[in-house]
């Protein structure tokens, strides 16, 4: 199993990027993808996630910001970030789940496989 994630960069207060996961090695469509992200000096939190059915959760801090959505031709799933803030200053993770429960409990120890992650910087 791999997950590749990418679109990570610099960006103004305001601006937008979009992340993307690729999967490998499994069946993409069996699988929920999430998205997790740690700031300097705090614990990895759960961002965002879809199950399979095209189900989406998000957490209350990126809600109306954050879009994720998944191409399951392509094997990918995609975090369309807008309306950046310094606050979202992290490192960014794609991973496995299930059904998106370990995502929502922010419990990163449920994960059995992470993607490396992606620098995410939102400063002037």
């Amino acid at each position: 199993v791999q997950l590749q994630a990418s679109g990570g960069g610099l960006v103004q207060p305001g601006g937008s990027l979009r992340l993307s996961c690729a999967a490998s090695g499994y069946t993409f469509d069996d699988y929920a993808i999430g998205w997790f992200r740690q700031a300097p000096g705090k614990k990895r939190e759960g961002v965002s996630c879809i199950t399979t059915s095209g189900r989406t959760i998000y957490a209350d801090s990126v809600e109306g910001r954050f879009t994720i959505s998944r191409d399951n031709l392509k094997n990918t799933v995609y975090l369309q970030m807008d309306s950046l803030k310094s606050e979202d200053t992290a490192v960014y993770y794609c991973a496995r789940d299930t059904d998106c429960t370990v995502v929502a409990l922010n419990w990163e120890g449920g994960i059995d496989f992470w993607g490396k992650g992606t620098q995410v910087t939102v400063s002037s």
